[in-house]
């Protein structure tokens, strides 16, 4: 991380922990909105993301949602996780950084703020006339999306309507600690009470989204919201990193007939499939020295959704 504006120690998967070994996660440095769409468009908009980061990811598939792809540059990080962290390189469908002497993630908060303090994380949306970070929050990004440059894509799209913004917010709120982060908690606990409660968490969430998903096509309302890229995110992920590399074993995704059909669903939408790159995420999860020292990726496992995947599988 770094230390006042200085690289000071290797990258670490745990970001924190309590005195009971239970995971913790740092919270976003950089949080501003866009309060002049147009003149933040002709300012140049950058968006840098890891397609292994599920917090990342949200971001991509609101950018192809809202047709801001002509809008929003993407530079993408490489997805093994190294000792000073996101790098970009030439991992296939990484890029280079887009500015010169930028080679790893952390040069863009150091140059936003020469004393930074924390870890430098992603996604990130840059401004890039101002040579500076605006927002580095997933969930910011997406209501940055959706509601401060609707005056540039007007989309029919809306991910976060007036009329389902409570429910959206309950639902969000419900699988952020017990699946958005719940698989993490697992995965990084340092002692078995910390596992064991993320696991129960974890579990009886699924349980409960699955019997709503046998009779809802969407996780609020009858449309597509931004609760529905939030959850896609983790399950997409699931059995082909989290199952194994975290210990989340107790059952798979494929093992739940309502989540199964949804994460089906959403991949029939392009911006779902596309933006899904199953290398990316198997080679960043299994870099992660903490877990797997062997730096082995396994070869599978084959799941039945990768026929919508065009790319990376």
């Amino acid at each position: 991380m770094l230390v006042n504006g200085q690289w000071q120690s290797k990258w670490d998967p745990v970001q924190k922990k309590d005195s009971e070994g239970r995971f913790i996660r740092q919270s976003s440095a950089f949080t501003n909105r866009i309060l002049n769409a147009q003149t933040a468009v002709e300012n140049g908009l950058r968006l840098y993301v890891a397609y292994i980061c599920p917090w990342a990811t949200r971001t991509l598939i609101a950018r192809s949602l809202l047709g801001l792809e002509q809008v929003i540059e993407v530079n993408v990080v490489e997805p093994q996780l190294g000792d000073f962290g996101w790098k970009f390189g030439s991992f296939p469908g990484a890029t280079n950084s887009g500015i010169e002497g930028v080679e790893f993630a952390h040069q863009l908060y150091t140059k936003t703020d020469k004393q930074y303090t924390g870890r430098a994380t992603v996604p990130v949306l840059w401004d890039i006339e101002g040579d500076k970070i605006i927002n580095n929050e997933s969930a910011d990004i997406l209501r940055i999306f959706n509601d401060d440059l609707r005056p540039i894509h007007n989309s029919d799209v809306n991910l976060y309507p007036d009329a389902l913004k409570a429910e959206i917010d309950a639902f969000n709120e419900s699988i952020y600690d017990s699946v958005n982060n719940g698989v993490y908690r697992a995965g990084f606990a340092s002692s078995q009470q910390a596992y064991d409660e993320a696991m129960a968490s974890l579990f009886d969430r699924l349980e409960t989204l699955d019997e709503h998903f046998q009779q809802n096509d969407y996780a609020v309302g009858n449309q597509l919201t931004e609760s529905d890229i939030r959850l896609f995110v983790t399950l997409v992920r699931f059995d082909v990193a989290y199952h194994g590399l975290f210990k989340t074993n107790v059952k798979s995704i494929s093992d739940y007939s309502g989540l199964s059909a949804y994460l089906e669903r959403l991949l029939k939408i392009d911006a779902f499939a596309k933006n899904t790159r199953v290398d990316h995420i198997k080679a960043g999860y299994y870099s992660i020295k903490a877990l797997n020292p062997s730096q082995i990726v396994p070869k599978g496992p084959q799941l039945d959704w990768f026929k919508y995947l065009s790319k990376g599988v």
